[in-house]
C-alpha cells in the first residue's frame, strides 16, 4: 500500500532563525583562533588562582599552592615512589628504623593531601595506607624467600598501625578542611553572581 506525502517538500530557506555561518552555503567559515576558547571579558565564568596565604613564608606558600595538581592515580604513585625512596634512604643511613620511617611518613601524606586536585581529594586518605606498605617492602626485616618478607611485612606493619593511623589521619583532616574551604568559596561565589 502506497503512502502519500501529506506536506509537500520544502526547497527554499527556512522561516525562523538563520543558520550560523558554518551551516550556510557558499559562505566560509571563519577561521578559529587559539584563544576563540577562552572567554573573553565577562563572558563565562574565570577561574581564579588560588589566593596565596598571608602572613606566610613563601616556602610555606610554594608548598600550599604549588604549580600543579595531582590526580588520585598521581597521588597514589607519588606517595608511594616517595615512601619506597624513603624507606631505602632509612635502610641505608638509619639501619631501617621504623620510628624514622614513621615520622617521614607523616609529611608526605600531609603533601600529598595538600597537591591533590579538588575533585579527588576524596583519594588522599585511600593512598596513604598504600603507601606506607610500599615504603615497609624496603624497611620491613624478614627471613629470607617470599613467605619471610611477607611475615616480616605483616609484623611491621601490625606493630606500626600508630604512624599509619596517624599519616592517613593527616591526609584525611587536610583533604576535608580542603573540601570546606572550595565548598565555601564556591557558595560566596554563588551569592556575588545572584
Amino acid at each position: 500500500m502506497e503512502q502519500h506525502r501529506t506536506r509537500p517538500p520544502h526547497h527554499g530557506p527556512r522561516r525562523g532563525a538563520p543558520l550560523p555561518p558554518q551551516g550556510r552555503r557558499g559562505v566560509p567559515a571563519p577561521a578559529r583562533s587559539v584563544n576563540a576558547s577562552r572567554p573573553v571579558g565577562n563572558g563565562g565564568p574565570q577561574r581564579r588562582p588560588p589566593a596565596p596565604l598571608r602572613g606566610t613564608a613563601p616556602l610555606v606558600q610554594a608548598v600550599g599552592h604549588p604549580g600543579f595538581r595531582l590526580t588520585g592515580l598521581g597521588g597514589g604513585l607519588f606517595c608511594g615512589a616517595v615512601m619506597l625512596a624513603l624507606g631505602c634512604l632509612d635502610r641505608l643511613l638509619f639501619g631501617a628504623s621504623l620510628t624514622v620511617y614513621g615520622v617521614l611518613f607523616l609529611p608526605v601524606c600531609a603533601l600529598t593531601a595538600l597537591w591533590m586536585r579538588g575533585g579527588d581529594l576524596a583519594a588522599a586518605p585511600l593512598v596513604a595506607p598504600i603507601a606506607f606498605a610500599t615504603g615497609l617492602l624496603a624497611v620491613a626485616d624478614g627471613d629470607s624467600g617470599l613467605a619471610g618478607r611477607v611475615v616480616g611485612l605483616v609484623t611491621t606493619l601490625a606493630t606500626q598501625a600508630g604512624w599509619l593511623y596517624a599519616g592517613t589521619l593527616v591526609a584525611g583532616l587536610i583533604a576535608i578542611v580542603r573540601r570546606l574551604r572550595m565548598m565555601r568559596r564556591r557558595a560566596a561565589q554563588r551569592r556575588r553572581t545572584a
